[in-house]
């Protein structure tokens, strides 16, 4: 279905209720004097409100209207954040370096400012021990707090448990820090490096030195008279 707007004489109607182009109200008008004014203001006459009774109309600059939304489109999308759910699977009885790597990818996913879906899987008799799933997912959360909270609590899902962890901060946001974060380690390491090579440069100019020193000495004669 088109949403291109009818404009001028596009518009079949036999009378409109005109809207000024600074959003004044004209009133109801024939259609054929709403476009004689739009003429004569060098604008175009465009149908904003085709359901009304009558229409809604207004004149505007319509190749400017379309232009400024497309700019709004263009922004909205640009700003737009793709919200991205990663997925972390635990066991309840999980070992203490394993749950730190796990915990350590949560805490790189919510970093990123993604959201986090944390799942315990349940075997065997550990089906009935839904009591150890919440209590790691609660720790877990507990773990990561300052990165993110609890969206979704904990449920049961056949042998499952399910979580879902949000960031504190917007992906956007989230994107600007740790590409300051990468900017701020690469200064760093930059002056750590022109530091290594001021300490050392001297010593290896003076050993330089020293080599040339002693090779003219070497080459003189004692008994040849400058």
């Amino acid at each position: 279905m088109s949403t291109e707007l009818r404009i001028n004489e596009r518009i079949r109607v036999p009378e409109v209720r005109l809207v000024g182009p600074n959003g004044e109200t004209v009133g109801i008008v024939p259609t054929d004097q709403a476009l004689k004014l739009a003429q004569e203001a060098d604008l175009d006459l465009v149908e904003i409100a085709p359901q009304g009774r009558p229409p809604v109309c207004k004149l505007m600059d319509y190749g400017k209207f379309k232009y400024e939304n497309a700019q709004k489109a263009r922004e909205a999308r640009r700003n737009q954040t793709n919200v991205i759910i990663k997925e972390m699977k635990l066991r309840p009885k999980i070992d203490a370096h394993d749950y730190e790597t796990k915990k350590g990818h949560v805490v790189r996913f919510l970093r990123a400012g993604d959201k986090v879906k944390i799942t315990i899987m349940f075997r065997g008799r550990e089906q009935h021990r839904p009591e150890l799933g919440f209590r790691l997912l609660q720790k877990l959360a507990e773990d990561v707090s300052e990165l993110g909270f609890i969206e979704s609590s904990p449920k049961q899902d056949g042998r499952n448990m399910i979580m879902v962890l949000g960031p504190h901060k917007k992906k956007a946001d989230a994107k600007v820090e740790l590409q300051a974060e990468k900017v701020t380690k690469a200064a760093e390491k930059a002056a750590a490096d022109a530091e290594e090579r001021a300490v050392f440069a001297p010593k290896s100019d003076q050993k330089v030195a020293q080599k040339k020193e002693r090779g003219r000495s070497e080459n003189l004669d004692p008994e040849i008279e400058a």
